[in-house]
């Protein structure tokens, strides 16, 4: 590609680590590519992505909007006056940046922005995470040039003739976890022969797999596993609180894990949700996996991204319901079963597509161009 002048991007995205991280990826491989690209994040203020996107070296600009919430409440009230004005506003963050391509990723954030650059005749991509589409992402795409899905079959939301199968974005730092192990043990202050357990309910935290954990946790520690906990940050103090009296010298629990790949390198065996991003990042990481699916998600997208890898053999499943009861008795049965993890990681590793980054990337370069 002829280079003639520091492309300028905007990248909108954000509420949950879903949205976010992907986006901060796309924005970190364009920059590897491009070093002097100018990239300006825009999100919703007071959500996660105005910590996580200036924590990556990004510039970020806040909006005044909320989602539309699937039940009676004042903030729905709000929502019309918000838009406009986050509406308003984003029209003059691209009149005053002009970028060259518009990214969203989803989530609520997204929405203002890209409709205002489209007002501008701004190319657009989409870049859709999961099997079932988001609101905003399917009120835009008409607008949009291109949409990056990760899974086949998406035609039933979005015009078939501006979709491409990339897969699912990761940070890149945990593509390569190998040679990370030692180092990873050494910073939770792991000894090397111990089994790590990884606990993950998504950025924001689960209350049912912290429950699980919580009641169980006596378990884990007799058994003498190693356990990484991510609780999320509004269930933090409460369990901090609760296990206060615990033995845990192998213990290491966190509101929000920021070195996810050491996370990742240290562990045995993962718990996690099974929202699109967690098993886009499971199979990278090629990690054996008890995934929990949320039951509070439309369509109850999780469960299916979790049985798409159980049907393939390249991951257990628990329901949220039956968590409590089970969870930790199939965490110790799955640790201690070396020929089982091996089995699950090299099914889950097939799985993966290293690649989505740079191929999102590539689709990015082709509209630049032409701008």
């Amino acid at each position: 590609m002829k280079k003639e002048q520091p492309y300028r991007l905007i990248i909108s995205g954000g509420g949950t680590g879903g949205h976010v991280f992907p986006a901060i990826a796309i924005a970190s491989a364009f920059r590897s590519r491009y070093p002097d690209a100018e990239i300006l994040f825009v999100g919703a203020q007071g959500r996660m992505e105005m910590a996580r996107v200036p924590e990556a070296g990004f510039k970020i600009i806040g909006l005044w909007i909320s989602g539309w919430q699937r039940k009676i409440s004042f903030s729905n009230f709000l929502f019309p006056i918000k838009l406009l004005v986050s509406y308003v506003k984003a029209r003059a963050i691209v009149a005053r940046f002009r970028p060259h391509a518009v990214i969203g990723t989803g989530g609520y954030a997204s929405g203002p922005i890209m409709l205002a650059a489209s007002r501008f005749k701004v190319p657009l991509i989409v870049q859709e995470q999961n099997s079932y589409a988001g609101l905003t992402n399917k009120r835009i795409a008409r607008r949009a040039t291109k949409i990056c899905v990760a899974y086949p079959y998406m035609e039933k939301y979005f015009p078939g003739e501006k979709l491409v199968v990339t897969g699912n974005p990761v940070r890149r730092d945990i593509l390569d976890l190998g040679e990370k192990r030692q180092r990873a043990l050494k910073h939770f202050i792991f000894p090397e022969n111990g089994k790590t357990l990884l606990v993950i309910g998504g950025s924001l935290g689960a209350k049912r797999i912290n429950e699980s954990i919580l009641i169980e946790l006596d378990k884990l520690i007799d058994a003498g596993v190693q356990v990484v906990w991510q609780t999320g940050k509004i269930y933090y103090d409460d369990i901090k609180l609760k296990i206060a009296n615990k033995d845990l010298r192998k213990v290491r629990v966190y509101d929000f894990i920021k070195q996810m790949d050491l996370a990742y390198a240290a562990s045995d065996v993962v718990i996690s949700r099974s929202g699109a991003l967690a098993i886009s990042e499971l199979c990278i990481a090629g990690k054996p996996a008890i995934l929990v699916p949320s039951p509070n998600v439309v369509e109850d997208h999780q469960a299916k991204n979790a049985m798409a890898l159980v049907n393939e053999g390249a991951a257990i499943m628990v329901r949220d319901r039956e968590a409590m009861e089970k969870l930790v008795d199939e965490t110790l049965k799955l640790i201690y079963d070396q020929h089982q993890c091996d089995r699950l990681s090299k099914k889950i590793k097939a799985m993966g597509k290293p690649n989505a980054t740079e191929d999102i990337v590539k689709e990015i370069e082709k509209l630049v161009v032409c701008n």
